[in-house]
């Protein structure tokens, strides 16, 4: 005989005002939510919650969610893979997706567990930081955008970056 599921705890999405399952990362992500609001600047509008990425690859589209992207006046300005555990495991992944998800590069790619951060700058994959500090401010991200100009990924190198992306994707448990 199986044992039964365990019911699944719910939580209020801080950036939304969805109830949300309480699973894996998700309560990292709800701080870091409440981080980019109330000390880094964004308006909880700003954040978009679980948008989908869909990836045209060998033997099919492929299609998952982010856990955020942060827009300002309506760019996306970065990438955030909200993890529960080793955070330099999913920097790899999180480039990937800050590269392709949308027709231009998104400039900057974070990995947080909603403590600590690293920060990445998806056109070189140079580490920016690795504390919450290194996070950019609405102000900052705005100059970044400004600056860093919109690139799209070379398309003879989107097959591969799909593929990464995807195998690391796969690879995620305790998801909804």
């Amino acid at each position: 005989m199986s044992k039964p599921k365990e019911p699944v705890a719910l939580l209020v999405d801080f950036a939304t005002g969805r109830t949300v399952p309480n699973v894996g990362a998700e309560e990292n992500r709800q701080a870091i939510e409440r981080f980019l609001v109330e000390q880094k600047g964004f308006a909880r509008e700003e954040l978009e919650v679980g948008p989908e990425i869909a990836l045209e690859l060998p033997g099919g589209e492929y299609r998952s969610r982010l856990d955020l992207v942060v827009r300002v006046d309506g760019a996306a300005v970065m990438v955030i893979t909200c993890a529960a555990g080793a955070l330099g495991s999913w920097e790899r992944q999180t480039l990937a997706a800050a590269r392709l998800c949308e027709r231009v590069q998104i400039p900057i790619a974070v990995v947080s567990d909603g403590r600590t951060a690293t920060v990445l700058d998806t056109l070189s994959g140079a580490r920016l930081g690795d504390t919450l500090a290194a996070v950019p401010s609405k102000a900052d991200a705005r100059r970044i955008l400004q600056s860093a100009g919109r690139h799209p990924f070379p398309a003879e190198r989107r097959e591969r970056e799909g593929l990464i992306f995807r195998t690391y994707d796969s690879a995620r448990i305790n998801r909804v």
